[in-house]
């Protein structure tokens, strides 16, 4: 079976990307929500979390997002000690997870695929494109927020245009081209390279 990679920037699509696929009948695992599931579930994590933030970024046991939002995203250098607490967790998960899958090819969905080296584990990354001001607009329509939030986040994440150099395929979310043949196109071709692999 192919493991495949699904990525982009904040505000690309990739979650409506990874919807489509779903539709298809190709299982996704959505790296953020199973981040965010571990973060609240797995007592490990938690403690190495609460030790390298503060007990105050649990409220009754339950991750208090936005106190650790406030953290990560504000001060240099948090954000990657984050990373590198839920990283390794989430990778071995998502491995977990596709060796009890049963299709042609399963897929990842995650942010921050290359940032993560999670691409050492997969046969093909995917990935999903739209312009910046589409992006910022689509993230502060979504997540309530100022553009001023939308920018900083972006600034935390890889410039878009080299991790679409790294990416294998390209699907382009701009609102002008058509997402569905693209995806229906990629489909028969990942069914084509998991059945001469």
């Amino acid at each position: 079976m192919l493991k495949i990679g699904l990525t982009g920037g904040i505000g690309s699509g990739k979650s409506t990307v990874a919807k489509v696929f779903e539709v298809l009948g190709i299982p996704v695992y959505y790296a953020d929500d199973a981040a965010k599931r571990m973060m609240n579930e797995d007592e490990g994590l938690k403690q190495k979390i609460k030790q390298q933030f503060g007990e105050e970024v649990y409220d009754n046991g339950k991750l208090n997002r936005k106190a650790l939002a406030e953290i990560v995203f504000n001060a240099p250098g948090k954000l990657d000690q984050l990373n590198a607490l839920t990283h390794p967790a989430t990778i071995a998960g998502a491995e977990r997870w596709m060796q009890q899958q049963t299709t042609p090819y399963c897929i990842k969905e995650a942010a921050l695929i290359f940032e993560s080296g999670a691409q050492e584990h997969l046969d093909y990354v995917i990935g999903v494109t739209a312009p910046a001001p589409l992006r910022i607009q689509r993230t502060m329509q979504r997540d309530g927020v100022s553009r001023e939030e939308v920018m900083a986040r972006m600034d935390k994440q890889m410039e878009e245009s080299i991790k679409m150099k790294l990416c294998d395929f390209i699907i382009v979310n701009d609102e002008q081209e058509m997402m569905l043949p693209q995806v229906l196109e990629l489909h028969n071709k990942l069914l084509s390279l998991a059945k001469n692999k």
